[in-house]
C-alpha cells in the first residue's frame, strides 16, 4: 500500500522550479506552487488564481498571481537565515498529496548551534479564499530569534507587472489591497497571526509587503509554535474583497488551525471516495496514478458555476492560464465518472463563451462558432500570431496554432455529447448547449470546400493535433470530428423539444445531412495506413532520433516552416492514434494496430497529450504491455523531473493535469476496460501483469456502481451514494 507522500530529502537549488509544481497545493480558486516561505519571485512563488487575467502593454494576457500570504523567514542572532543563500545541514520537503498538505523542515549550523524550522500550510478545500500555515521553530541553545513573516505582494510575473495599485498595511491585521492594469480588478489579501508564547509583535518594513515579526529567545530544544491564516478575495467574489478577506481571516483564526485542517481533511476525504483507484501488485502505479488525481483535484472549479481548467492548471502563467481543448479531450471523463458536476461546470464554461466563439468566427470570414485555441474570459483567445520566438533571430515566429486548428470546435461538441450519453443529463441542451452544437456545425459547414470537378467536401488549411505540420490539408482527425459535429448537431435539430429554437432548422438538417455524408475521411492505404493527412506518404522517413540530431540548439522548435521535423514524417503527438482513441468502431483491430506500429515509432511525444492516447489504442489492440510504460509516462509528468520546460525561447514549465486525465482514462477505460456499449456500463479488464487487483467506484447515468477486478474478471456492484 501506499502512504500518500512524497518526500523530498536534501537540498538542490536546480530542482526548486521542479519541486514547485510537484508539490503544489490547490483547491479550485487557487494554486500555490511547492516552494518555500522565505522564496521570492526569482524561485517563481505563484499563488495562481483562477479566472482572473491581466494584459499590460505588448505582452501576452495571463492569468493573475496573488500576493502570497505563506511568506516568512528566520533572522538569527542578527543573521538571516534562508534557502537558498544559507546552506542547510538537514532539509526535506513533503507533500502529502492524500490532503493536499506541504510540508518543509530545514536545519540550519550556526556559529552557536543547530535551529530547526518546521512548517506546514494548506489552502482549505472546504473554504477556498483560505490558506493556514503552521511554524515550528526550535533551537539546540539560547537562539536570538526573530521571525519575519507576512504577505509579499512584489510577485512573480511572466508579462507583468500586473498590479498598478498596491496598498500595504502591517499595523495589526495585514492586509494588502492590489488593482490589477488592465480592468482594475482588485485583489486583496489579509493574513492574521496567533502566537501562544511569550514574544515581541512589531510591524516590520519591506518594500511591496506587508510583513512583521516575533521576537524571543527560545530555551533549549523547545518548539515555538507561529499559527497564520490568510484570507483571498477579488472583485470578482464580491463588491468589497478587503473587507472579506480582514473577516475571513481574523474568523478562521478564532476557529483555529486544527478544526481548519480537520474540515480540510474531512473535504478532500469526500472526494477520495468517490475517486481513489486501489491497485493491488504495484504501488507505484497506484502512487502515480492517485498523485495525478490528485492534481486534478486540485484545480477544480468547484467554487464557481462556469470556469473552466487552464492547460497548466494552477500551476503558474505559463500557457497564458489558457483553457485548450485537453480539458474536453483529456479531462472530461475523469469528472465525469466521478463527480459529473464538476463535469457540468466544464460544459457550462463553453456554452457560456459561445458569443465569444462566433465573433471569431466572424472575424475569419466564417459562420458560427470558431472557439478559441487558448480561452480566456468571455470566450477571448489569447493566442498569438507569434506563438514562437526563433532561437537564433530572437525573433518572433509567425505560428498558425489560433488560426487553423479548427478541431477545438469539434471538442467542445464530442464532450457535451459525452457528458450527456453518460450521466443522462441533458438540461444544458436547454441551457445554450443545443445552439452552440448547432453553431459549431454551422462553422465546420462554412469551412468545407468542395471542387467543380468532385462531389466531396474538404477541410483544408488545417493543424491537426499534430502541430509539427502547418496548413495541411485534409488532416483525418480534423475532418472525423467535424463529421461527428453534424451527426450530433442533425440530433439536436431532429429532437421535438427543439423544433421551434431554430427558425432555419429543416435547411440546416438539409446542409448538415448533406455534409456528414460528403465530407472526405482519409482511408487506410494499400500498406494498412491512414494517412495523417493529404500528402503524408510523402514527406522524408526518417527516424525522431535522426531529426533530433538536426537541431543545433536544443531550444529548437521542431515545427514551422523551418522546423526541424515540419518536412518529415516525424510528429509531435498523438494524431491519427487519438481519431482511433475517440472512435475505435470505425476500424477493425488490425488495421487500429497497423496504425499504432506505424505512427508510435514516428512520434516524438512532444506533448504531454500523447503517451496516453497510445496507450489507449494499445489497449484496445490487446497490447497491454505496449501500453504499460506509455501509462505510466503520463502518470508521472509531474512526478519526474526532465520534462519538456521549453518551445523556442518561451517557458513552458507546469503541472500537466491533461496528462493526468489521460493517466485516468487508460487506467480505467483502457486497463480496465470501462466502456459503455448500447447504454450500459461495461467492463472487460485487461490488466497490465503486475497488477493482481484493481477496483475503483464509477459514476455511470447518475448511479455509483464499484467496479472489483481480479485475474481479469470483473465485478460490477450498484452502491448506496457516498
Amino acid at each position: 500500500m501506499i502512504d500518500w507522500k512524497l518526500k523530498d530529502i536534501s537540498f538542490n537549488s536546480d530542482n526548486i522550479a521542479w519541486h514547485g509544481n510537484k508539490h503544489l497545493v490547490g483547491n479550485g480558486y487557487m494554486g500555490v506552487r511547492g516552494t518555500l516561505e522565505e522564496y521570492t519571485k526569482e524561485q517563481l512563488v505563484a499563488v495562481n488564481l483562477a479566472g482572473i487575467y491581466d494584459k499590460v502593454g505588448d505582452g501576452w494576457r495571463e492569468p493573475v498571481n496573488a500576493p502570497n500570504g505563506f511568506y516568512g523567514y528566520l533572522i538569527v542572532d542578527d543573521e538571516v537565515v534562508k534557502l537558498p543563500e544559507s546552506s542547510a545541514e538537514e532539509h526535506y520537503v513533503e507533500l502529502d498529496y492524500r490532503y493536499g498538505i506541504f510540508t518543509r523542515c530545514t536545519t540550519w549550523r550556526l556559529m552557536r548551534g543547530n535551529i530547526t524550522l518546521k512548517s506546514t500550510r494548506f489552502v482549505s478545500m472546504d473554504d477556498v479564499h483560505v490558506g493556514a500555515i503552521k511554524t515550528e521553530i526550535s533551537a539546540d541553545f539560547h537562539a536570538d530569534v526573530k521571525y519575519v513573516f507576512g504577505i509579499d505582494a512584489d510577485v512573480w510575473d511572466i508579462n507583468g507587472p500586473h498590479f498598478d495599485i498596491i496598498k500595504v498595511n502591517s499595523n495589526g491585521l495585514m492586509t494588502v489591497d492590489a488593482v490589477t492594469h488592465e480592468k482594475n480588478h482588485n485583489v486583496s489579501v489579509a493574513q492574521k497571526v496567533t502566537v501562544e508564547f511569550p514574544c515581541e509583535v512589531k510591524r516590520e518594513e519591506e518594500i511591496n509587503k506587508a510583513v512583521a515579526s516575533v521576537s524571543f529567545i527560545t530555551d533549549l530544544n523547545k518548539k515555538y509554535v507561529i499559527e497564520r491564516y490568510f484570507a483571498l478575495y477579488t472583485s470578482l467574489d464580491c463588491e468589497n474583497p478587503l473587507e472579506a478577506a480582514k473577516e475571513a481571516a481574523v474568523t478562521k483564526a478564532i476557529e483555529g488551525y486544527d478544526t481548519l485542517l480537520e474540515k480540510h481533511k474531512n473535504a478532500w476525504e469526500n472526494l477520495w471516495r468517490r475517486s481513489e483507484i486501489i491497485i493491488e501488485g504495484d504501488d507505484k502505479s497506484m502512487e502515480a496514478l492517485n498523485y495525478s488525481l490528485y492534481h486534478l483535484h486540485c484545480i477544480a472549479p468547484r467554487h464557481a458555476d462556469n470556469l473552466s481548467i487552464a492547460a497548466r492548471g494552477l500551476s503558474g502563467q505559463t500557457y497564458k492560464g489558457a483553457v485548450f481543448w485537453d480539458t474536453e479531450m483529456f479531462i472530461l471523463d475523469f469528472f465525469i465518472m466521478t463527480e459529473p458536476e464538476v463535469a457540468k461546470k466544464l460544459i457550462k464554461y463553453r456554452i457560456d463563451t459561445l458569443e465569444g466563439a462566433k465573433e471569431k468566427a466572424k472575424g475569419y470570414g466564417y459562420d458560427g462558432a470558431f472557439y478559441a485555441w487558448e480561452s480566456q474570459e468571455n470566450g477571448f483567445d489569447a493566442c498569438s500570431d507569434y506563438n514562437v520566438t526563433d532561437v537564433f533571430t530572437k525573433r518572433p515566429m509567425r505560428t498558425y496554432f489560433k488560426d487553423k486548428q479548427i478541431h477545438i470546435s469539434s471538442a467542445i461538441v464530442y464532450a457535451m455529447d459525452k457528458y450527456i450519453s453518460l450521466t443522462g443529463d441533458d438540461s444544458i441542451l436547454k441551457e445554450g448547449g443545443a445552439e452552440t452544437i448547432v453553431e459549431c456545425a454551422k462553422f465546420y459547414y462554412s469551412a468545407l470546400i468542395k471542387k467543380v470537378c468532385d462531389d466531396r467536401y474538404e477541410l483544408r488549411d488545417v493543424i491537426g493535433p499534430d502541430e509539427y505540420h502547418e496548413r495541411i490539408d485534409n488532416n483525418g482527425y480534423t475532418n472525423r470530428m467535424a463529421k461527428n459535429t453534424f451527426r450530433i448537431a442533425i440530433e439536436v435539430l431532429e429532437n421535438e423539444e427543439y423544433l421551434g429554437a431554430f427558425a432555419d432548422r429543416e435547411e440546416l438538417i438539409g446542409k448538415f445531412s448533406d455534409a456528414f455524408d460528403k465530407i472526405f475521411i482519409q482511408q487506410p492505404d494499400s500498406e494498412g495506413v491512414i494517412p495523417q493527412f493529404d500528402g503524408y506518404k510523402e514527406l522524408e522517413d526518417v527516424t525522431v532520433d535522426e531529426v533530433r540530431s538536426r537541431l543545433i540548439d536544443p531550444k529548437e522548435y521542431w515545427g514551422g516552416a523551418y522546423g526541424v521535423a515540419s518536412h518529415t514524417k516525424v510528429i509531435k503527438q498523438a494524431d491519427v492514434i487519438t481519431w482511433l482513441a475517440m472512435y475505435p468502431q470505425d476500424f477493425d483491430l488490425e488495421v487500429m494496430k497497423q496504425n499504432w506500429n506505424y505512427y508510435e515509432k514516428r512520434t516524438e511525444h512532444g506533448s504531454s497529450l500523447s503517451a496516453c492516447m497510445y496507450a489507449l489504442v494499445a489497449c484496445m489492440c490487446n497490447m497491454t504491455e505496449e501500453a504499460f510504460p506509455l501509462f505510466t509516462k503520463s502518470a508521472t509528468a509531474d512526478l519526474a523531473p526532465g520534462g519538456k520546460e521549453w518551445a523556442g525561447l518561451v517557458y513552458i514549465g507546469g503541472t500537466h493535469p491533461a496528462s493526468a486525465g489521460g493517466a485516468y482514462m487508460v487506467a480505467v477505460e483502457g486497463f480496465a476496460g470501462v466502456n459503455f456499449k448500447n447504454g450500459k456500463l461495461n467492463v472487460e479488464p485487461k490488466l497490465p501483469e503486475s497488477w493482481k487487483k484493481m477496483s475503483f467506484h464509477i459514476t455511470y447515468k447518475n448511479v455509483l456502481y464499484r467496479v472489483e477486478i481480479s485475474d481479469n474478471e470483473a465485478l460490477v456492484t450498484e452502491v448506496d451514494d457516498m
